[in-house]
């Protein structure tokens, strides 16, 4: 039903979190949802993901993610810092070792001039690493997954890169 582009890295990352007992949360915005169900395709899934939410409107984000770190001044959607922000806001909230931030402009452009296609994605935890991504696509679904993709690949490189204190 995945795609091996999302369901490679979300098994690399099931068996990094389970070995050192840390968990993960997922904030994620125009990938709608596919970063959670990537992460959840793993038989066992319940050991290591503790939820996840769709930042998709300031309404959500200030339901879900407000109060739960300092809210960087200046802060807009598609931003390195927001993605940021989402990362560490779903850790804090959930009580998570790692976060996943994913904020983007999927398509059309976004009310910030923001292309297509254009995305910043966020692991935040013991390190925190982020990544821009600019698929140069119009297909909005192509860039949902590219987003995912992009998201879900970097955790598993992070968390292979850092030695991380299990959380249990």
């Amino acid at each position: 039903m995945f795609a091996t582009e999302l369901t490679d890295p979300a098994q690399r990352i099931a068996a990094i979190l389970r070995e050192r007992g840390d968990t993960v949360a997922v904030a994620e915005g125009s990938a709608g949802g596919l970063i959670s169900a990537a992460l959840l395709s793993v038989p066992g899934a319940s050991a290591y993901y503790l939820g996840g939410v769709v930042i998709y409107t300031a309404t959500a984000n200030r339901a879900w993610m407000a109060g739960a770190i300092e809210t960087p001044p200046g802060m807009r959607g598609a931003t390195e810092v927001f993605a940021t922000y989402l990362a560490r806001s779903a850790a804090a909230r959930l009580g998570a070792t790692w976060g996943i931030g994913e904020a983007c402009a999927a398509g059309p452009p976004n009310p910030y001039g923001d292309p297509a296609g254009h995305s910043w994605v966020a692991v935040a935890g013991p390190a925190t690493v982020t990544r821009n991504i600019l698929t140069g696509l119009d297909d909005r679904a192509a860039n949902m997954v590219a987003f995912a993709a992009a998201a879900l690949e970097l955790a598993a490189v992070v968390l292979a890169a850092v030695v991380a204190t299990p959380s249990r």
